[in-house]
């Protein structure tokens, strides 16, 4: 706005210098004429410097806007899988970054020409004004009064742009299929009917410009019109031919350009701004407000006959696996390495399509539900726990965004983070992935699920690389939470404090508590001997060493 006043000089003076010139020409004062030309020069250099300054400090008031928009359609993508994502990130976050500069550049500059040629207009004579200024500003009225219509078409043309997207991005990817199986008309008809939406309201938009062309010729050309037809009713009463030579180039050279260009913007780059920004606001917010956890009562999962393999020809890591688990019940899950432990524990979590056999969670099957009633329905830490570079409280409420500052520092607490959190520095302190351990970041992931308001927990090995009194204070805390609570151990202490406990043994599994497994399942009782010595020895060489930071223990393979 600092730098907009001396852009403004040149506009304001241009009028006035070339009548002054005019008139000392006609008066044979050639050097008075040249003066105001100069004059006029000058001022047109010091209105450059002001523009160039202008536009070097744009990008500060734009570019925000766009990481926020960033940021959000991310957002909303992660939390609904919308496929429509990929067209709002690629096109629409660039098409509101340029439309927001073009308009702040547009309407400003309409402001700064529109003052400066009023106040040169009133100062080179209030009679030209009075027949200029008026029919400028009903064409401008006129040029607002058209956007209403424009509106229904942009946004149309939005919603076409969208499913073509979407329709061509399926296609494309399966381009090789379609290729393999000749199915190539299929595919010419799954993006014909789009392209086709597409050119229409694309048509129909376009006609909307001819109005808008009419508009401009009712606030652009009527004025230069009126001037030249009343222009010897002007001259008869004293106004001289260069005041006249200065209101027409007051029309031509300031008030055309001007309308021209922020009717340009409004009618094209200012709806496709305001339509698309709603677009991708309504997209990101989330329909319905997140359940607070003390709500949470549990999810049931049924699997009858459950079988995956990972390949057509490969031999099934879980064959024929009937399991009931109810709300509320603590499992754990057991067995040696590879057996499918992790497998089992990304088919319940809808991350793994089950080849064989029924698995359904809370009577639905995991992969038929959205990401969005997913996300509200489980929560899964794997071993390899993800923290990102954001501040200590967004790691930990990235899944419950409104969490309160009761429950987070309760959550906090209750896990074990506290001496973490303000060794990284609190809350607010930035983290960064690099510097912390990996029991640390396993903490901060542990707390953001305990937040989370999805009723069924499952930890994939999620506590490994906490020392064990670290594990035994987290695994109790997610047993108090209430909920479904799964864990895949690696200890036999994850096992002992669970209800029950499932044995994956090949095609066999043993279901039960830890005495009636100690009785019946033979591999339990090795795995059980197995795990003594490696949890005896940890505390042992924990309790030599001093370690009281979570993370600094890390079990043996």
């Amino acid at each position: 706005m600092a730098w907009s006043v001396p852009e403004i000089l040149p506009t304001a003076i241009y009028g006035v210098a070339v009548a002054r010139a005019t008139d000392s020409f006609l008066a044979g004062q050639a050097w008075q004429g040249i003066a105001w030309l100069g004059g006029l020069v000058a001022a047109a250099g010091l209105g450059a410097a002001g523009a160039r300054q202008v536009y070097s400090r744009l990008g500060d008031l734009v570019e925000p806007v766009r990481d926020d928009l960033v940021r959000r359609v991310v957002a909303g993508a992660l939390r609904t899988g919308d496929d429509s994502a990929v067209a709002r990130l690629n096109r629409q976050v660039e098409i509101v970054r340029d439309t927001f500069a073009g308009l702040v550049l547009v309407i400003r500059s309409f402001a700064v020409t529109l003052v400066g040629v009023l106040a040169g207009l009133l100062s080179l004579a209030p009679m030209v004004a009075a027949f200029v200024v008026p029919p400028f500003l009903v064409g401008f009225a006129l040029s607002l009064g058209v956007l209403g219509m424009s509106a229904d078409r942009v946004r149309a043309s939005l919603q076409a742009d969208e499913d073509l997207a979407a329709a061509a991005g399926m296609v494309f990817g399966g381009v090789r299929d379609i290729t393999a199986t000749g199915t190539e008309e299929y595919a010419e008809f799954l993006v014909g009917e789009p392209i086709e939406a597409h050119a229409a309201a694309e048509r129909a938009l376009a006609k909307v410009s001819a109005l808008r062309t009419l508009c401009f010729a009712v606030g652009g050309w009527l004025p230069l019109l009126i001037l030249l037809a009343t222009g010897p009713w002007l001259v008869g009463r004293g106004v001289s031919t260069g005041t006249l030579l200065g209101g027409l180039t007051y029309v031509l050279i300031g008030l055309q350009p001007a309308l021209g260009q922020v009717m340009g913007a409004l009618g094209d780059s200012g709806l496709r701004f305001v339509i698309t920004l709603g677009r991708i606001l309504d997209t990101s917010r989330p329909d319905d407000p997140v359940r607070p956890v003390d709500v949470v009562h549990g999810h049931h999962v049924d699997a009858h006959g459950l079988t995956f393999a990972y390949g057509p020809a490969a031999e099934p890591v879980l064959d024929r696996l009937d399991l009931t688990i109810p709300a509320g019940d603590h499992l754990a899950v057991v067995g040696p390495s590879g057996i499918g432990k992790s497998t089992l524990a990304a088919l319940v979590c809808g991350m793994l399509t089950p080849t064989g056999g029924r698995l359904l969670l809370g009577g639905v099957p995991p992969t038929e539900l959205t990401t969005e009633r997913l996300a509200e329905t489980r929560v899964l830490i794997p071993q390899e726990a993800y923290v990102f570079s954001g501040t200590v409280e967004e790691n930990l409420t990235y899944l419950l965004p409104d969490a309160t500052p009761t429950e987070l520092a309760t959550a906090i607490d209750t896990i074990g983070a506290t001496a973490l959190v303000e060794r990284i520095g609190g809350l607010d302190a930035t983290v960064k992935p690099a510097d912390l351990s990996a029991g640390e970041r396993q903490l901060l992931a542990l707390v953001r699920a305990y937040l989370s308001p999805a009723p069924l927990v499952v930890l994939d090995e999620a506590t490994c690389f906490l020392d064990p009194e670290a594990e035994r204070q987290a695994e109790e805390a997610f047993a108090r939470r209430g909920g479904t609570l799964v864990v895949i151990a690696h200890r036999i202490s994850s096992a002992l404090r669970a209800r029950r406990i499932l044995v994956l043994d090949g095609n066999k599994a043993a279901l039960g508590t830890h005495q009636a497994l100690m009785r019946s399942s033979s591999l339990y009782r090795d795995l059980h001997g197995n795990w003594d010595p490696i949890v005896s020895q940890l505390q042992a060489d924990q309790t030599r060493a001093g370690q009281t930071r979570a993370g600094q223990i890390q079990p043996a393979s």
